[in-house]
């Protein structure tokens, strides 16, 4: 068949992504004998007029869109994508089907192909069941028993499979060097699927709990590809824990710094892996900043949360930072189940005394349907069994409510370090535009030392 991939992604702040999910698609569909065309819509100004366009010159028999993300996950300055991927989906339905995926269709599987009116959707992985579809669409079959398949009018699917091996994305039909000069870094996944419990998190519900790990050689190969091919000197490994497994993540630092890869990089890392062994292999293999996904300086907090850490772990982690001249972020997740006034600013106080190059602090924690907040906001009377949540719906604790921007604003402006997206506090599209000017490599939060003094554009504002 000739298709027609879509990338609906157009957010940019703080950084364009690449579409690595589409990317691990065209191998797949390629062997399955699809011609295919690509379109990312992220640098596109007029994205309508660019897919009617395509859609004129290539004729294609099935259009696949690809939606990573439902909205920006920031309050209160919260963006829903929803209406636009919509409209694309009106246009290409006057030429072909449409099949959407992605990890944000994921989330609702159900609730999306209503709202949008796509014709199938894919949940899941579609390396496996995104031919099998197909195929099924070509001989005129019944494809309402395929896994991880919803179509038109359904209410129910038959839940999805993990694909048997996590292969390589095929980067080919992108324009990889626009990332790297615009975002200034490249992204690679070493491994899928999330073993840990934090209640708010949609990893394991769209890679699964068991861990599967890419081959060394075949990640070797991958960043090869970038430096060589695209002229990539930076890289960002979007795993959601870099370090874990630490004796695989060990490995390949080991094997890149055998490779003489000529990259920077940086990662999401879990303080309760990080042993200064680990950090020396990282720092070895080009690692020059680290972040954290502590979301909070509070026991309580790290409990409620639900995390695999504690305070202690935090501290240790960041003091191999400084010991080692690591550029370091926290990212924070205020106003959780127990979030209090004497909470937070035990966060305020544990990040002074850490002191890391940034702290990232997100106010307000999204609420995403089969996660245990989900079951807490409903518990709490946040929310009901019929609220809606395709547009953003944030928990925010009921003992904060009534000051809760206030005090993240007030307390974050005192800190240069300090970086609340929601709150534009050190933050704001201009800026990192601006930023971006400069061709900065790596995280835009390593800029923060060069700032004089805090910046805040009040909501509303200009």
């Amino acid at each position: 068949m000739k298709l027609l991939l879509i990338s609906a992604n157009r957010e940019r702040d703080p950084y364009p992504v690449f579409p690595i999910g589409l990317s691990f698609l065209v191998t797949p569909l390629t062997q399955a004998g699809h011609d295919l065309t690509v379109l990312d819509l992220c640098f596109e100004k007029e994205p309508e007029a660019a897919v009617s366009g395509l859609l004129a010159e290539h004729k294609p028999q099935a259009v696949v869109i690809s939606l990573r993300n439902l909205d920006n996950v920031t309050w209160p300055e919260s963006r829903s994508y929803l209406s636009g991927v919509t409209n694309l989906i009106t246009i290409c339905q006057t030429h072909a089907p449409v099949i959407i995926g992605g990890s944000g269709f994921s989330l609702m599987p159900l609730e999306i192909l209503a709202a949008t009116g796509a014709d199938y959707g894919v949940v899941g992985e579609g390396e496996e069941i995104l031919p099998r579809l197909l195929s099924y669409l070509e001989q005129g079959l019944d494809v309402s028993g395929l896994p991880g398949v919803v179509h038109g009018g359904a209410t129910t699917f038959v839940p999805s499979l993990p694909v048997s091996g996590v292969g390589t994305p095929e980067r080919s039909l992108f324009k990889v060097g626009h990332y790297h000069q615009e975002g200034g870094m490249a992204n690679v996944q070493t491994k899928r699927g999330c073993p840990f419990f934090c209640t708010y998190c949609t990893y394991p519900l769209l890679e699964g709990r068991a861990v599967r790990l890419r081959p060394i050689p075949d990640i070797l190969a991958e960043i090869r590809s970038l430096v060589d091919d695209h002229g990539v000197s930076y890289l960002y490994f979007v795993d959601d824990i870099f370090n874990y497994p630490p004796a695989f993540a060990a490995d390949l630092c080991r094997a890149m710094v055998a490779e003489r890869l000529p990259v920077k990089w940086s990662a999401f890392i879990n303080p309760d892996f990080m042993t200064p062994e680990l950090m020396d292999d990282m720092l070895a293999a080009g690692c020059d900043a680290v972040e954290f996904g502590s979301d909070s300086g509070s026991p309580a907090m790290l409990k409620s949360l639900h995390k695999s850490f504690t305070v202690e772990d935090l501290r240790r982690a960041s003091l191999l930072c400084h010991e080692r001249g690591m550029d370091f972020a926290h990212y924070l997740l205020f106003g959780g189940p127990g979030e209090t006034r004497e909470t937070i600013m035990e966060s305020f106080s544990l990040m002074d005394e850490l002191q890391p190059t940034a702290v990232i602090a997100m106010t307000g924690i999204r609420i995403y349907p089969n996660t245990v907040l989900y079951r807490t906001a409903l518990h709490d009377g946040l929310i009901t069994p019929s609220t809606q949540l395709l547009e953003p719906v944030f928990y925010i604790s009921p003992h904060v409510k009534d000051f809760f921007a206030d005090l993240i604003t007030s307390e974050a402006m005192k800190r240069r370090n300090w970086v609340a997206p929601g709150l534009e506090v050190n933050t704001s599209s201009a800026m990192l535009d601006a930023i971006r000017l400069f061709k900065v490599k790596g995280p835009l939060w390593k800029m923060i030392k060069s700032l004089g003094r805090s910046h805040h554009r009040p909501l509303g504002g200009c």
